[in-house]
């Protein structure tokens, strides 16, 4: 059974950021404004920076009883301790990530547009399922594109789907109401003019705002 995390909200994705500091006080505000998960993620870091960053910040989510997901590298994840890691298909095997953080990690898999990948991360023991991109994005303008469908179909496997890609609190509705449990945004928040006017925005598009304190809601394990 994984931490009884809750499985709605907003799932803030980090920006390419090298200065430690200034990514800790950027993270800071979007924690305490209500994100609901935080997942750490560093195209621009190398091994030794990410591995710094992700302890900084796995302090940070401790402070604000919000789980810390690395990107990626589920070794990295093991190494600090972190509440679990998210893997794309190029980055391991769900079933290995999950023998190794135990059977309490939120262990997330990208499926892209894929329902085939879905239930596969289903079956190897997915914590979560991720598709996108639904929209335009500017963090990989070339990334597929995924359908309202994909959520729609997928609530048989009974993992909270998280979407991605070019999602606003303009468009973001329509993507709940298909069955997102959360949204997966790192330009949304950490660009905007007010990153916690943001955060708000975005837990305005679920029927009811999360709540941090790990004692109500239970994300299961297949």
């Amino acid at each position: 059974m994984n931490p009884p995390w809750p499985p709605r909200g907003l799932y803030a994705i980090t920006p390419d950021e090298t200065d430690t500091d200034r990514l800790l006080a950027r993270v800071e505000v979007i924690l305490a404004a209500g994100a609901t998960w935080l997942q750490y993620r560093n195209k621009a870091a190398d091994g030794a920076l990410r591995a710094t960053q992700a302890r900084e910040l796995l302090t940070l989510c401790r402070r604000h009883g919000v789980p810390l997901i690395v990107n990626d590298d589920w070794r990295l994840a093991a190494a600090i301790g972190a509440d679990g890691a998210h893997l794309g298909e190029d980055d391991g095997e769900i079933a290995a990530a999950r023998d190794a953080l135990g059977d309490a990690a939120i262990i997330g898999a990208s499926c892209y547009d894929d329902p085939e990948l879905a239930r596969l991360a289903a079956a190897s023991g997915a914590s979560y399922i991720a598709f996108g991109a639904f929209f335009p994005s500017p963090t990989k303008p070339n990334a597929r594109r995924a359908t309202l469908d994909l959520l729609r179909d997928s609530a048989p496997l009974g993992l909270p789907r998280v979407a991605i890609g070019g999602i606003t609190p303009d468009n973001a509705r329509p993507l709940v109401e298909a069955g997102a449990d959360l949204l997966a945004v790192i330009s949304g928040v950490f660009d905007a003019a007010d990153p916690a006017a943001a955060v708000r925005a975005y837990l305005d598009c679920f029927d009811a705002r999360p709540v941090h304190s790990p004692s109500t809601t239970d994300i299961s394990t297949p």
